[in-house]
């Protein structure tokens, strides 16, 4: 019987032509830079029509979005089941931190992807899954942690976390992502106080 709530199998046809994508747009993209690279030269590079690439991927965000997949993927299994202090067996405070660290360490290696995900379009940064599973996470943590309105000081936690402040902060200013790193655990230790503390 049929199942509506699983999708079909990709077909090897588009699973091809996923990947050769996917491969002309890292390519491109670590030699231009992601600005400079337009969707007709992946469409090109990759040997694809254009209507395959925006039918698949809308446009350079979703691309943006499908090779960040990867790289945040193996950042939520370790949030899921790695080794303390990210993973499972730490207070929720140390965990914070760690998040906070982690997801800094790898958005200054992917920033040039991160912006171009979260700003292609109105509200882009919230409608991607990663943001969805980071919210969640943070939210849960800070609701162990005892602190008044996780929800809330969840999303105040990951607005410090967006590609353009952290860009700001690593180019503008020219921090260290450690640096900012580090301050942004504080800011993250400072949410997660337990309600009435003071």
């Amino acid at each position: 019987m049929f199942d509506a709530a699983v999708p079909p199998p990709e077909r090897a046809d588009a699973a091809r032509n996923r990947g050769r994508v996917l491969a002309a747009a890292q390519e491109l993209f670590a030699a231009r830079g992601v600005a400079a690279v337009t969707m007709d030269d992946i469409a090109r590079q990759a040997g694809v029509g254009k209507g395959t690439l925006y039918r698949r991927f809308g446009d350079k965000g979703g691309l943006a979005v499908a090779l960040l997949d990867a790289r945040e993927q193996e950042l939520q299994t370790q949030l899921l089941s790695g080794p303390p202090p990210l993973g499972p067996g730490a207070s929720p405070r140390a965990r914070l931190a760690a998040f906070v660290h982690s997801y800094i360490m790898l958005a200054a290696e992917q920033l040039d992807l991160l912006l171009m995900s979260e700003t292609s379009g109105p509200g882009a940064r919230h409608l991607t899954g990663a943001h969805r599973f980071w919210r969640a996470h943070c939210a849960h943590l800070m609701r162990e942690a005892g602190a008044r309105s996780p929800d809330l000081l969840a999303e105040v936690l990951l607005a410090a976390l967006s590609a353009e402040q952290v860009a700001h902060w690593l180019h503008t200013e020219g921090r260290s992502a450690t640096s900012v790193a580090d301050g942004l655990a504080e800011v993250a230790l400072a949410l997660a106080q337990p309600d009435g503390a003071g």
